[in-house]
């Protein structure tokens, strides 16, 4: 069975200039933010927090990571700036090494095997036929992204920055590396197992993608709108946060299209 909506060549025409700056704008605005955080919290006095606030720091903090990652995919479809793709290759690059050490060459590569091949064997994302359930898939997604070279440089940056800036450890641990983890898993569930795993009825063809549907800011709190999967993976060349937009007029069409009916 054939998606109904097709991508519109209009829009996929005009986007690179309609993104404009904004691109740019937006991704330099999440980098900084997490920099930023990322140094106030692992300097802070965690004695000076109660339990509810040390909560939603961390919350806020796997937020942050979950967007350094998001601009990287960004980057990865050329949108975070279209005018400069050196640029925009370069902030993806900064982004992905800054969220978790990873190769954005490599995984460059791999998303678009899953832009190209989704759901299949030749998609990285998808589980082997048997990991579907959401920790055994999760963890075979991991094994395909995480190498020895990205736990060994964890490792070092970890006890460098412990040993030579005397950072504590539970700083380090609540800030910075159990939001990285807190972020993959978020990025996984509304990203890909939610997104991209068998519905009752059967994939839809050619996308083999669904959407959750959800009002604009609980899409943006739980992943950067990346629960409007299949307008993603119909128009891949659209950035983030223009998918609310595309899922909108989706909707709209199909109001209009039961109507008519």
């Amino acid at each position: 069975m054939q998606s109904k909506h097709l991508p519109n060549p209009h829009i996929e025409i005009t986007n690179q200039f309609t993104i404009g700056t904004t691109g740019i704008f937006i991704a330099v605005t999440i980098v900084g933010i997490w920099a930023t955080s990322l140094i106030f919290l692992l300097l802070f006095d965690l004695s000076k927090l109660n339990i509810l606030e040390l909560v939603l720091a961390i919350l806020g903090q796997t937020f942050i990571y979950t967007g350094l990652f998001i601009t990287a995919h960004d980057a990865m479809h050329g949108v975070v700036f279209p005018k400069n793709i050196k640029i925009n290759h370069l902030i993806g690059t900064l982004s992905l090494f800054s969220y978790g050490f990873l190769s954005y060459k490599t995984l460059l590569k791999k998303h678009w095997l899953h832009h190209h091949h989704p759901a299949s064997e030749l998609d990285p994302d998808f589980h082997d036929g048997k990991h579907k359930n959401f920790f055994a898939w999760y963890f075979y997604f991991m094994k395909n992204y995480w190498s020895w070279g990205q736990i060994i440089t964890w490792i070092i940056v970890y006890n460098s920055v412990h040993y030579i800036l005397h950072i504590p450890h539970t700083n380090l641990i609540l800030f910075w590396a159990l939001p990285s983890l807190l972020s993959s898993l978020q990025l996984f569930y509304f990203g890909t197992f939610l997104t991209h795993r068998e519905p009752q009825g059967g994939y839809i063809k050619p996308h083999f993608a669904q959407t959750i549907s959800m009002p604009t800011w609980l899409s943006l709190i739980t992943c950067y709108h990346f629960g409007y999967h299949k307008e993603h993976h119909e128009y891949p060349h659209l950035a983030w946060w223009q998918l609310p937009e595309i899922y909108k007029l989706n909707k709209l069409t199909k109001t209009e299209l039961s109507i008519s009916n």
